[in-house]
């Protein structure tokens, strides 16, 4: 059974929108037969009364059963209702549960394509980029990347750590090069830039603060394990690694620098 809103909805949208079946099954999550039923169409398919079946007086346990172990598999649900008297197979079984949609559908969360306007937005992010020489020893090489949302223009700062005073240099860095500052810069959650979160409360460090107050930029940071919400930074990091690192030796971390530059 569905509810009464989400029947509305797909009639208006059959009916008032002429969505196409398979369109009203992508865009709401549901299975087709719930959407032919809520629009009429199987009803006027029919023809004759359907008989009684023997799954039918199981109906509401595999339901509510399913409803607490989702992931439950057909054949244990035959185990469970055999014992209880159903003389199906386990076959018959799962395409019940499939017909009478008894499995709830999971949900999925949809994502929005990002659209802004030039200096309106940018993304940053730390990118690790392996290891470098440094007087023959090994150092770990990173890169402070900001990323233009609008026109995908990329800047990154290298350097050897993710100190507070690199992610200040980053900024200006960045800044310089663009010419400009965009009107939010969009963050992960670094410690140098936010110090503790508690959902949407956000604590600032105070060196940042600073920088935001001195170049007057708004800063937003992403929802933890949301890495979509800045899309832009993350498939240029990418690219760093396939386009720009792949294939080339660098010799210090100056000809690393002078190398991007180029």
């Amino acid at each position: 059974m569905i509810s009464d809103e989400l029947r509305a909805k797909i009639r208006r949208l059959y009916y008032g929108e002429h969505f196409k079946i398979g369109t009203i099954v992508s865009q709401l999550g549901v299975h087709e037969s719930t959407v032919r039923r809520a629009v009429g169409i199987d009803a006027f398919a029919t023809r004759g009364r359907a008989r009684p079946s023997d799954f039918d007086p199981y109906i509401e346990f595999v339901r509510q059963t399913l409803e607490r172990y989702p992931k439950l598999t057909g054949t244990r649900v035959h185990e469970m209702i055999r014992a209880r008297g159903y003389p199906g197979s386990a076959v018959q079984v799962r395409r019940m549960i499939r017909k009478h949609e008894l499995r709830p559908v999971p949900l999925h969360e949809v994502y929005f394509q990002l659209n802004t306007l030039p200096g309106e937005q940018a993304q940053v992010d730390w990118g690790d980029f392996g290891t470098i020489d440094v007087m023959g020893h090994p150092r770990r090489l990173f890169g402070f990347v900001m990323v233009l949302s609008w026109s995908r223009a990329i800047c990154v700062y290298f350097t050897l750590d993710m100190k507070t005073a690199a992610v200040m240099r980053g900024h200006v860095v960045c800044f310089t090069y663009f010419g400009g500052v965009a009107r939010t810069l969009v963050y992960d959650n670094m410690k140098t830039v936010v110090l503790e979160r508690d959902g949407d409360a956000i604590r600032f460090h105070p060196t940042f603060n600073e920088l935001k107050g001195h170049y007057l930029f708004n800063a937003r940071a992403c929802r933890p394990r949301r890495a979509h919400e800045k899309g832009r930074v993350e498939r240029a990091i990418r690219y760093l690694r396939d386009s720009f690192f792949a294939g080339r030796h660098f010799a210090d971390l100056e000809d690393v620098r002078e190398q991007f530059a180029e």
